[in-house]
């Protein structure tokens, strides 16, 4: 969202002032003579969100800066955590291979505060889409989890708990409708553990009320606790409700929304068990929710569903906030665009050398 430097709220204005890329936000100066800050993207409790733009890349691409801000009291606690940094940001390196999962093009250390620069997707969240077009069908739904399972089941392979898997975190990918899971918990977590400052549960809790399960606020999530997150997204998807606004069994304390939307009884038995508060009870994997959606509805049953787009007309409406002044240039485009470029200057170049080697001859034979 771009907050007009001359409509911001005092919260909104705080950031921008005691932040390094807020008070880079919309001026010439480059972030590490690299990086022209645009605008604000967002601020959780643990650092803030910018976009900016390459100017060293071709093309100048649009990425997306992260600024975590923990705080230390003593040097040990300082280099266990730049250590922790290194090594979370190396996996976020990897898992930024898959196609759904932005990749990590850098990340640094500045003043005692911790950066991330990643891929910056265009597109519009699942929160947004649903509160802009209203909620979604039990087909969109089931293409949903048939999209993001595989994620889930990638990210846990590689030994990685996401932590806040919810509508506002997923992506809708504008330049081919792809679904991209954003915003890992990782790092925060592993930093958090020894901030000086994050002295009680709350503090030191990585995730979102109402989408993250039982476990996951003692301090101990597991794979499952991500598929708990997936199952209380559908719920928002079928719904457009906030997990917190629906209510809950009192004794088994499970989210009561069946009465709230028509859904077949397979597909709410599934996401049922996805969200049972009790380990016992929950799928504990990925790859078993995936078996259970495919015994239901072969992927042949799908077809006619492989992508769930808002309206056109809605959807650049709604995303027009969200465009800089100059064109946005697909990833793709940007890349043939850079290769061709090169070519260009080869081939100058080479014409260069041969017109020099030509005018070296003639003078020669003179």
């Amino acid at each position: 969202m771009n907050f007009p430097p001359t409509n911001l709220t005092h919260f909104h204005s705080d950031i921008l002032q005691q932040t390094t890329l807020g008070k880079l936000c919309g001026q010439e100066e480059l972030f590490r003579s690299r990086y022209q800050v645009l605008r604000m993207l967002g601020r959780g409790g643990f650092g803030v969100t910018f976009l900016a733009k390459d100017m060293y890349l071709p093309g100048l691409p649009l990425c997306v800066i992260k600024q975590l801000c923990p705080k230390f009291r003593d040097a040990l606690s300082w280099e266990t955590a730049c250590e922790r940094f290194e090594r979370e940001a190396k996996t976020l390196s990897k898992l930024g291979r898959h196609s759904q999962i932005p990749m990590l093009l850098d990340y640094f250390v500045i003043d005692g505060e911790f950066y991330l620069v990643q891929e910056y997707v265009r597109g519009s969240t699942l929160a947004r889409q649903v509160r802009r077009f209203s909620a979604m069908s039990e087909a969109q739904v089931r293409v949903f989890l048939c999209q993001m399972l595989p994620v889930l089941h990638y990210i846990h392979q590689e030994k990685v708990i996401h932590r806040d898997i919810k509508p506002h975190n997923i992506i809708q990918c504008q330049d081919d409708g792809r679904l991209v899971l954003i915003d890992f918990g990782a790092v925060k977590e592993k930093i958090v553990e020894v901030d000086d400052t994050a002295v009680n549960m709350s503090t030191n809790f990585i995730g979102t009320m109402g989408f993250a399960p039982p476990e996951q606020f003692s301090l101990h999530p597991v794979y499952a606790s991500d598929i708990y997150a997936l199952g209380v997204t559908c719920i928002y998807l079928l719904t457009g409700k906030n997990p917190l606004d629906l209510g809950s069994d009192p004794l088994a304390g499970e989210i009561i929304w069946r009465d709230r939307v028509e859904v077949s009884d397979p597909l709410a038995q599934i996401i049922n068990k996805m969200v049972k508060v009790s380990l016992d009870e929950r799928y504990l994997s990925a790859s078993a929710v995936m078996r259970a959606i495919y015994k239901e509805w072969p992927q042949v049953d799908l077809a006619e569903y492989l992508a769930f787009q808002p309206p056109v007309d809605n959807y650049l409406a709604d995303n027009q906030e969200e465009s800089s002044s100059e064109e946005y240039i697909p990833p793709v485009v940007r890349m043939a665009q850079a290769i061709r470029e090169w070519k260009s200057r080869l081939e100058a170049k080479r014409q260069q050398h041969q017109s020099q080697s030509n005018q070296s001859q003639f003078s020669d034979s003179e």
